[in-house]
């Protein structure tokens, strides 16, 4: 029988249900908590502790609306608490809302009390091992279920609300229907057991009864009294309230002797059952409820009065004179019902974990030390011991531990931002810059060199002037690697201090130096299976250098802070400008660093002694500039190229890129001309020298244009012959789409545009 639900959109997993629950029968699932009904002992704490009010009673409000609706005879059991509930109604006006609903017959539960107050006496009577009593549906439940040990100590006797049933079924017949109305959520359990079904056919709350007056429109304080059915109850009433039992039932206490022990509430209930359990108390008989201050503690009563209040309405009502309509049915009714019960062994017997299990739950939520349990119940357990035996046997799992859960959180937000800051890094580098452009010899052999290193897990030391493109060529490396899959993490060392240096390679942990708000992964670590590109790596100090040495020679990677290590599997490339042999004679350079990078050397050339590629270099600047600035530039003229040929670049190509883009913007017209240049070109620059260069570099642009000119009419024709399609034009001229889409773009073509607008330029030819 599933008496709560969970709403799971509305849970928030703050584990407050686990947390009040008695027997830890809520297990925490991926997006919610959920009950595990073969633990639930009914007591609805979850329910009243539920801050988002995910966890419900299972509504019977429809089955009961269809039910007297059918026609059939419907009696209506009221609980003894119901005065505690409808306080501001008189008991004859509650009744004549009832019958207003369709209920033929109203009885008053307190009845069934006096109905089992003769059992108990005989089951008392004979005793001679400690009894427990069994009127509580949430006691039997936890006894059945979670302390089997006790269940022949339950006084074989069925509960006032069973009693009532057998009763009213035994003078109307097996075919009146019987309903239950009380605060008890352990009742909607008790009627599925085996041993008692069939006696109470719906239970019902207050708030469900409260809800159909609503919707019927029934304001039952407007109401004239209407008088109960049944036999009227005397003491029974009483039973309620916290020792009502004992002036209803035979039970004589004695403060002194100890037989007698008497208790309500989660807390003492608990600790008697434990008792009972353990053999350290032999009371002749435990009369005990769940919830506190008896049934008028109930979990559908009212959570505005205080129990003293509710108390005296009880005690009010006992006192009172209500008016009873008492058929002759039930003055002649000389049936006794049966009122004996059993009950079963439902215990579900969880797995016993090991110390070593115990150990490595923990250490799986980063628990190693005792003072790494925090045991602050946020799980809903009272100790990280208690949560781990729990996770073991499959009541809890990792994700309930919160301090867990916000060093995940931290971790996490450590790589995104990581993985943020190196994809920003990466898309504010166009893909041009990975292409290293050039004809001459020099280059040439570094572009062979790279072929040779990069498939190699080999380090590699790039030596040469600054802007001579050493991060161009590190970049070429890894894309040759068989890591060209993983990333690439460039770091440029001359502009960090060395403190913020270390931390961004190797990461650091919260509170490892003032502003480490948060953890931070190192780049090292975001490099894991990948290259890592360190540039300038002259100019980092002593102290760094010994740590870059052990992570070079272990592979071992100790945040700032840290005092554990990680593993990293990653490439390094390094570069510099600096004599690094001479910082070895001077003291400022570690030699074992040195002789650790220095396994594979290229050394690249400056742009002076690159001559050859200076003007297909200056058509690719070219190129960048115009797109850059969104300025139709062609070409460069002949005595600019030539007078970038005879200068000597002394910041090499980021150098000569700085200069173009300023000709770019300088330029009046598509052509970069000498006057757009810096006065030291034109200063520097005569008629005559470097002929012979310029003739080579005139063949070369003669070339370049020429084959330009034919590849723009063969893209062009393509076009026109299949009507613009791009795919079918690719096809037709046996070479890749992605390729033909490069060339469309270069030439400035725009696919069906083609066909449309050398129509056109046709039409006119033939005009004129």
């Amino acid at each position: 029988m599933v008496s709560i639900i969970t709403i799971k959109d509305k849970c928030r997993k703050c584990y407050t249900c686990v947390r009040n629950c008695p027997v830890k029968a809520i297990r925490g699932e991926t997006s919610h908590t959920e009950i595990i009904y073969d633990r639930c002992i009914g007591c609805g704490k979850c329910v009243n502790n539920c801050p988002q009010k995910a966890k419900i009673f299972n509504d019977k409000v429809p089955a009961m609306e269809r039910l007297l609706a059918s026609g059939q005879l419907v009696v209506a059991v009221l609980g003894g608490d119901f005065p505690a509930f409808f306080h501001n109604v008189s008991p004859g006006q509650l009744v004549a809302g009832l019958k207003k609903l369709g209920f033929a017959e109203v009885h008053e539960g307190a009845y069934g009390v006096e109905l089992v107050a003769v059992e108990y006496a005989s089951a008392i009577e004979v005793a001679t091992t400690p009894l427990i009593s069994s009127h509580c549906p949430a006691i039997v439940d936890l006894i059945e279920r979670h302390y089997p040990k006790l269940i022949n100590n339950l006084i074989e006797v069925v509960s006032p609300m069973v009693a009532m049933g057998r009763f009213l079924k035994g003078v109307l017949g097996a075919e009146v229907k019987v309903v239950y109305i009380s605060s008890c959520i352990g009742a909607k359990l008790e009627i599925e057991s085996e041993e008692i079904r069939g006696a109470i056919d719906i239970v019902l709350t207050w708030w469900e009864l409260q809800s159909m007056f609503k919707s019927r429109a029934l304001d039952i304080s407007s109401l004239e009294e209407a008088a109960f059915d049944g036999i009227q109850p005397y003491l029974g009433r009483l039973f309620p309230i916290t020792e009502g039992s004992f002036r209803v039932l035979p039970i004589v206490t004695d403060l002194l002797d100890g037989k007698i022990v008497t208790a309500t509430g989660e807390v003492n209930v608990m600790e008697i059952i434990s008792d009972l359990a353990q053999g350290r108390i032999t009371p002749s008989i435990a009369d005990i409820r769940f919830c506190y201050n008896g049934c008028i503690g109930g979990p559908c009563m009212s959570q505005e009065l205080t129990g003293f209040f509710k108390r005296n309405l009880v005690i009010s009502h006992f006192r009172s004179d209500v008016p009873y309509m008492t058929s002759a049915h039930y003055q002649d009714m000389k049936i006794t019902p049966h009122l004996a019960r059993s009950f079963a062994n439902r215990y579900v017997k969880l797995k016993t974990p090991k110390s070593a299990d115990i150990t490595k739950i923990l250490n799986s939520t980063n628990k190693y030390t005792q003072k790494d349990e925090l045991n602050c119940s946020a799980c809903g357990y009272k100790t990280c011991r208690e949560y781990s035996v729990a996770v073991h046997q499959g009541l809890a799992n990792l994700e309930m531990c919160l301090p867990y859960n916000l060093q995940q959180l931290e971790e996490d937000r450590g790589r995104l931002i990581q993985k943020y800051e190196l994809a920003k890094r990466e898309l504010n580098r166009e893909h041009s810059d990975e292409f290293i452009i050039g004809n001459d010899r020099k280059t040439q052999e570094v572009l062979d060199l790279i072929k040779q290193v990069g498939p190699t897990p080999t380090s590699v030391l790039i030596r040469g002037e600054s802007g001579t493109g050493k991060e161009l060529i590190a970049r070429a490396i890894h894309r040759y690697s068989k890591k060209n899959d993983k990333p690439l993490v460039t770091v440029n060392c001359t502009t960090i201090t060395d403190s913020l240096l270390e931390s961004e390679l190797f990461g650091h942990k919260k509170g490892a130096f003032t502003g480490a708000d948060a953890e931070k992964i190192g780049l090292f670590e975001a490099a894991d299976g990948g290259t890592i590109f360190l540039d300038e790596i002259g100019d980092i100090t002593p102290k760094l250098q010994a740590e870059l040495l052990r992570v070079l020679d272990s592979g071992d990677v100790r945040p700032v802070g840290g005092n554990q290590t990680k593993k990293v599997n990653v490439r390094l490339i390094a570069a510099t400008n600096k004599n690094l042999e001479e910082g070895i004679k001077n003291g400022w350079f570690r030699e074992d660093l040195y002789y650790r990078l220095n396994v594979f050397t290229i050394t690249t050339p400056p742009l002076r002694s690159r001559v050859e590629s200076i003007p297909l270099l200056a058509q690719h600047f070219l190129e960048k500039a115009s797109a850059k600035l969104n300025k139709k530039i062609v070409s460069i003229e002949k005595r600019a190229v030539k007078a970038m040929m005879s200068y000597p670049w002394s910041g090499n190509f980021r150098e000569m890129q700085n200069v173009i883009e300023r000709a770019a913007v300088l330029t009046q017209d598509d052509v970069i001309r000498l006057e757009n240049l810096p006065h030291s070109f034109s200063e520097n620059y005569t008629e005559g020298n470097s002929d012979k260069i310029f003739t080579q570099a005139s063949f070369q642009a003669a070339r370049e244009r020429h084959v330009g000119s034919v590849e723009k009419d063969l893209i062009q024709q393509y076009l026109i012959e299949v009507d613009g399609h791009v795919s079918k034009a690719a096809l037709l001229a046996e070479i890749p789409r992605r390729t033909f889409y490069r060339l469309m773009k270069k030439y400035g073509f725009k696919g069906r545009e083609v066909k449309a607008r050398l129509k056109n330029k046709n039409a006119i030819n033939a005009e004129l």
